[in-house]
Parts: C-alpha cells; sequence; structure tokens
C-alpha cells in the first residue's frame, strides 16, 4: 500500500453528490472553478473543518454554509480552498512599473487638475504584502510631499482570516527576505522572535474591508486610477473572469490601470482594456 494513501479512521469521503453541491456553493459565491481534478483537494482540505464543527458528512457542512448569514462560514470556506501564499516583492516588474511609469502619470494629470487624490485598490489583497509595498512605494516616490496627497491603498479579500493577519501587519522573515533592505529599516520593525512588523506610519494609510468580487454591483462612489488584482483570477473559468474584469473596467478611470498576475491572462478580444505587456493592462 502507498503510505500516502494511507487515511485517518476518522476521515469523511465526499460522495458525488456532495461535491457537486459543494463545487457549485463555491463557484456560485466565491467564482472558483473546482473541476473533477479538485475534488481530492476539496475532500482533504474541508476535514479539519468538517470535524472541528462535529458534522459526519459534507451535506451537513454544506447546509451549514448556507444558513450561516453572517457571512464567516463562507470566508472560511474561501480561505480554505483558495491558495494564500504571497510575499514582500512578489511579480517585482509591477512595482518597479508602478514607481517607474504609473506614478508620474498621476502625478502630471493631478497637478494639471490640482486635485492630489490618488485611489488605488488592491482586490485579494490576502495577508497584505500588496498593500503595504504599494504604501511604501508611494512615500518613497513622493518623499515630504506625501502629505499633500490623498492617497493610501483600499485592500479587500473575501477571507476574514486573511484580513486579520493584514491588518497585524507580522510577517516571518521569508516573508519579508526579497524586500530592498532601506525599505526593511524604514518601513518595519524588527520583532524579537526574528519576525518583522509594519510600523504603524504605513498600517495607518491601508483600509482593510471584507469583500467578495462575485458581487454584481461594486459600491463604489469613485473610480480607481490604478487596480491590482493579482493571481486571484487564477482560478476562475473564462466567463466569471470576463464578467470580473468588466466590472474592473467601469470602475476604473481613463488612462487607468489593472495588473493581473503573470500566470493569468485576458481575452484581448473580451476586454476594453488596451493590452500594455504580459499581466498589465490600461483604460485607454
Amino acid at each position: 500500500m502507498n503510505i500516502k494513501e494511507i487515511k485517518p479512521a476518522s476521515f469523511i469521503e465526499i460522495s458525488n453528490e456532495e461535491f457537486k453541491l459543494i463545487r457549485d456553493l463555491i463557484y456560485k459565491n466565491i467564482g472558483i472553478n473546482l473541476t473533477e481534478e479538485k475534488r481530492s483537494l476539496v475532500n482533504g482540505r474541508l476535514q479539519k473543518i468538517l470535524r472541528n464543527l462535529g458534522f459526519s458528512t459534507f451535506k451537513d457542512y454544506y447546509h451549514y454554509v448556507l444558513d450561516d448569514k453572517s457571512g464567516e462560514a463562507l470566508s472560511e470556506l474561501a480561505n480554505t480552498i483558495s491558495t494564500n501564499h504571497t510575499f514582500f516583492g512578489r511579480e517585482i516588474d509591477h512595482f518597479e512599473y508602478f514607481v517607474d511609469v504609473v506614478l508620474p502619470e498621476i502625478e502630471e494629470k493631478c497637478k494639471k487638475s490640482n486635485s492630489f487624490d490618488i485611489r488605488v485598490w488592491s482586490a485579494g489583497c490576502s495577508s497584505g504584502e500588496e498593500p503595504y509595498t504599494l504604501v511604501m512605494l508611494m512615500k518613497e516616490y513622493f518623499g515630504k510631499d506625501y502629505s499633500r496627497w490623498s492617497a493610501g491603498v483600499l485592500a479587500t479579500d473575501i477571507s476574514l482570516k486573511a484580513l486579520e493577519k493584514a491588518k497585524n501587519g507580522v510577517y516571518p522573515d521569508e516573508r519579508v527576505r526579497a524586500m530592498p533592505d532601506v525599505l526593511k529599516k524604514k518601513y518595519f520593525n524588527k520583532l524579537a522572535n526574528g519576525e518583522w512588523e509594519i510600523i504603524p506610519e504605513i498600517k495607518r494609510e491601508v483600509t482593510y474591508r471584507r469583500f467578495n468580487l462575485m458581487n454584481d454591483t461594486f459600491p463604489f462612489k469613485k473610480p480607481f486610477d490604478v487596480i491590482f488584482c493579482r493571481n486571484v483570477m487564477i482560478y476562475f473559468d473564462n466567463p466569471t473572469r470576463e464578467t470580473l474584469v468588466d466590472k474592473f473596467y467601469k470602475h476604473t478611470v481613463n488612462n487607468g490601470y489593472l495588473f493581473i498576475g503573470h500566470s493569468e491572462t485576458l481575452n484581448r478580444d473580451a476586454t476594453k482594456y488596451k493590452y500594455i505587456k504580459p499581466a498589465l493592462y490600461k483604460k485607454a
């Protein structure tokens, strides 16, 4: 027998009907498209939740999520199924383009209109590395003039667990290792246990909110100059991805930018965004 196939006595097998129920629930509410190949992943990752809640079948758990009006059960499901692996400096070329091209364009436009407002959205922010990095870069770019700007970052995620980690702003050394030393010394405090904590000045510039990208409409009153939604749509099928990108487009200013993950692509015939380079699009 393959040792990897040995399962604990308490292991709960998911039936065909139950997998379909869970899969459809996730697709409808979270947008993640789980194929039959992901069946063992769903079965394995949800074992601990079922045991902790005292459920003996996936069907009982399915109804529990449906009946929970607080949204916390759905949030826990989303956090368990999706992979929130990230670190500071991931896909660094995006941040370089943000500093070298995007911020100068916004600065020039705002000076002409005498409106010092920058709206940046980190959609699917996970544990906070991306929005904190964006704030640091804006601080570095504008220097002493940063206080003149209405800046900061809106950071949203469906996972309450991820948002709590982000708000806490404490990271192990391996997650911070790729950051330049000058930024680490300036914007982090080294803790006694070897971890790194974001300084309060940076934490205050990020607004964290729980938000489901599958909502039919977005509640934002003003469009964004920049939207980062990286390595989120990798879980979506084409119709879900195109619907979401269309909503992003409606909430992007003219000449605003959408950054996606390098492992993701958009159908150029289906999106109104103009392709700039891999994983980067502009509302031109």
